[in-house]
């Protein structure tokens, strides 16, 4: 890590359940009565500890803090769970008593006994630099509950020392910013980087329709904060980006999306160290390659490697040129190759340009997929790397995703970043419709993942047959991540056809969303089937089946739901009459080329109309869309006018008179064609739209 370049080193406590509830494995869960005796207290531990065994987990913690402060990194203690009861958990590991009052949580008593322990673990372990809490009801404490957390923090404010208070954004408001502050330590809010998974390197332009707060969706109890009137801090920066805020913003890259295979793409990479300082933020926390392998009691007692087979190598190890890359990267985004392709010298020789080619185009798969089409924002339920299969037709079978918006089909899943992303539904309203949509369209997607197979492909030609085990891996990873991308292509534009047959009744193309799902189905079998000689037969990451078993697993539900839409297209056929939509399912027209000039304002005067100016060639007309960099708001638009041969707006000045940077893009027309600038470059690798958050 050290060498990659990276600064801190989270060593993350209570990560295993989301909540505790059905919780099995809980050692270290609640973690202070496993590291600590705190004098006036009487928690036990049923069954009990073995004898030194306390001792030895916390002599195991100060070591580890002690080398982490000897290679100069920050020492980070994660404490995620503050419960010490678990809800509907008769099967747990151990039981903790001693801070209940007649059955029932005390959570006067307990945060006092959890103050003193921090306090005793801040004093044994002087190289812990900061803590993570996560703060809303996840961690076991009923939002709302604030006199807990204000006496939590008495132990950070009498350390004695520097230490930094993290809080993890969800659910997070200004009542516990602001007594995080009093305890005079440093403070940083950790929003979600992109939900629960890994996508694209910046930040959504807009959340799910679903994180907005509505009357409907105001909950009470336990979550009444980051499920009510704050439900929009879940998975992105909220408002946490005002002015004279008093904290710093520290994001963290969940890894719902890519957990277990190789990923190591340098473009993506450098765009995750730009972004990690979007507006000037502090940066991005990752959670590492594997994360919650072996997660809610799924491990098995023979270990947690994943190989089939006695691999040597074991399954971690394969990840070191996906450290090397975020570190440099996330370090100095401008980095040249040199830094990290040494080591792939190293390794594949003469096959070094081909591995990377092969690696980074796969790698850019999974975070394409999870912007432009997430089935659910929690990694407790999606996971398109080894990806549960969401029924096209409604009722065909169960719905394995309970946040795609109503009814819960393919066809209905929202984008991470629905701002510039549109639906399969929208897509197929449009090109029925003949509207021409700026945002990047599922056959656009399509498209990409098909190019990115491709690539991948190619490059593994000129890498040849593997000589040794470490490109045996690389090689078997590229490959079931160019499974996953042949399959989505196929099921997106199936997806389509699917919806023009519902909405149009087309013969045509009910009988080409059956070939396309044939299709995927066909890229997912012969994936499946060389992952079957390469990986377990349960790779677990949690208790359900959507989090654990083996790509071989999920054909089922897939030929259930191609049966269910034959079905469906048999009963009702449509008539004979050619589509003209049919043809840009397969072939979306390209974006135009012209040549597009903006240079963005590097500050704006707050109370001052923002002036803009554009130039895109003759016949183009263009629109302004602008919002504060708030999660909370929605985008609004402003119509450009002509002068000369420029288009002019201006963001208002009572619209840029807000403790909010500013950020915007522009959306061009010209004859039957609309498409956005910036937009994405030729990798994917670069911040869509403009912001703008220096003043004066």
């Amino acid at each position: 890590m050290v060498a990659a370049r990276f600064n801190r080193f989270n060593f993350a406590l209570g990560f295993g359940y989301d909540f505790p509830k059905g919780v099995t494995g809980d050692y270290l869960h609640f973690p202070y009565p496993y590291l600590v005796e705190v004098p006036g207290y009487h928690v036990t531990i049923t069954p009990g500890l073995a004898p030194g065994e306390r001792k030895k987990n916390l002599e195991t913690l100060k070591f580890v803090a002690a080398e982490t402060g000897k290679r100069g990194l920050d020492f980070q203690l994660g404490l995620w769970t503050h419960a010490w009861q678990w809800t509907d958990s008769p099967h747990s590991d151990h039981v903790i008593g001693g801070l209940a009052t007649g059955g029932q949580p005390d959570w006067v008593r307990g945060a006092a006994y959890s103050r003193d322990a921090l306090a005793i673990l801040l004093k044994e372990c002087p190289q812990i630099t900061g803590i993570t809490l996560r703060v809303h009801g996840e961690s076991g404490v009923p939002e709302g509950t604030y006199p807990f957390w204000q006496t939590l923090f008495e132990a950070v404010a009498k350390a004695g020392r520097r230490i930094e208070i993290e809080m993890h954004a969800k659910g997070i408001n200004q009542i516990m910013i602001d007594m995080a502050a009093r305890t005079g330590q440093p403070v940083k809010v950790g929003p979600k980087y992109a939900a629960e998974h890994q996508s694209l390197g910046y930040h959504q332009a807009d959340i799910r329709e679903l994180e907005i707060p509505t009357p409907g969706r105001m909950e009470q109890g336990v979550f009444n904060v980051s499920n009510g009137e704050r439900r929009f801090t879940r998975y992105g920066y909220a408002d946490l980006y005002q002015e004279g805020r008093g904290f710093d913003i520290l994001y963290r890259l969940w890894p719902g999306t890519q957990r277990h295979l190789l990923s190591a793409d340098p473009a993506w990479a450098a765009a995750l160290g730009r972004s990690a300082h979007f507006c000037g933020a502090a940066g991005l926390e990752i959670c590492e390659p594997l994360t919650f392998k072996g997660r809610e009691g799924s491990g098995h007692p023979s270990g947690r490697n994943a190989y089939a087979g006695a691999d040597d190598a074991k399954d971690w190890r394969k990840f070191a040129e996906s450290y090397r890359l975020w570190g440099r990267l996330l370090y100095n985004p401008e980095a040249t190759p040199d830094s990290w392709r040494r080591s792939l010298k190293r390794q594949f020789c003469a096959g070094a340009q081909a591995a990377e080619r092969a690696l980074a185009s796969a790698s850019r798969v999974l975070p394409l997929l999870t912007s432009a089409h997430l089935a659910s924002a929690s990694n407790h339920s999606f996971w398109p790397e080894m990806y549960t299969n969401q029924p096209m037709v409604e009722g065909a079978a169960p719905y394995p995703y309970s946040d795609t918006p109503q009814p819960r089909v393919f066809g209905n899943v929202s984008p991470l970043d629905p701002q510039l992303f549109s639906t399969i539904a929208e897509h197929a309203g449009d090109l029925l419709g003949g509207h021409a949509n700026p945002k990047y369209s599922p056959a656009d997607v399509a498209a990409w993942l098909e190019a990115l197979s491709a690539e991948s492909g190619r490059a593994l030609g000129e890498l040849g047959a593997p000589k040794d085990a470490r490109t045996q891996r690389l090689v078997d990873d590229v490959t079931i991540q160019r499974g996953i991308a042949d399959f989505f292509a196929a099921k997106l534009r199936s997806g389509l056809y699917f919806a023009l047959w519902q909405q149009g009744k087309s013969r045509q193309a009910g009988e080409r969303a059956l070939a396309a799902y044939s299709s995927a189905r066909g890229a997912w079998a012969a994936m499946a089937e060389g992952a079957r000689k390469i990986y377990a037969a349960d790779v677990a990451y949690g208790d359900i089946p959507q989090r654990h078993g083996h790509w071989t697993d999920r054909l089922a539900a897939i030929d259930t739901d191609i049966a269910a839409m034959r079905a469906a297209i048999a009963a009702q056929p449509g008539g004979g009459e050619p589509l003209p939509a049919l043809a840009a399912v397969a072939n979306p027209a390209p974006r135009p080329s012209t040549d597009v000039r903006h240079t963005a304002p590097d500050r704006f005067r707050p109370g001052a109309d923002l002036p803009l100016v554009l130039t895109a060639g003759p016949g183009v007309a263009a629109e302004l869309f602008y919002r504060h960099v708030n999660h909370g708001e929605r985008w609004r638009s402003l119509s450009m006018t002509e002068v000369g041969d420029t288009m002019r707006t201006a963001i208002p000045d009572d619209y840029t008179n807000s403790p909010y940077p500013l950020q915007y893009y522009f959306v061009l027309r010209r004859d039957a064609q609309a498409w956005l600038h910036p937009g994405f470059n030729a990798t994917l690798s670069n911040q869509p739209y403009f912001a703008v958050w220096k003043r004066g």
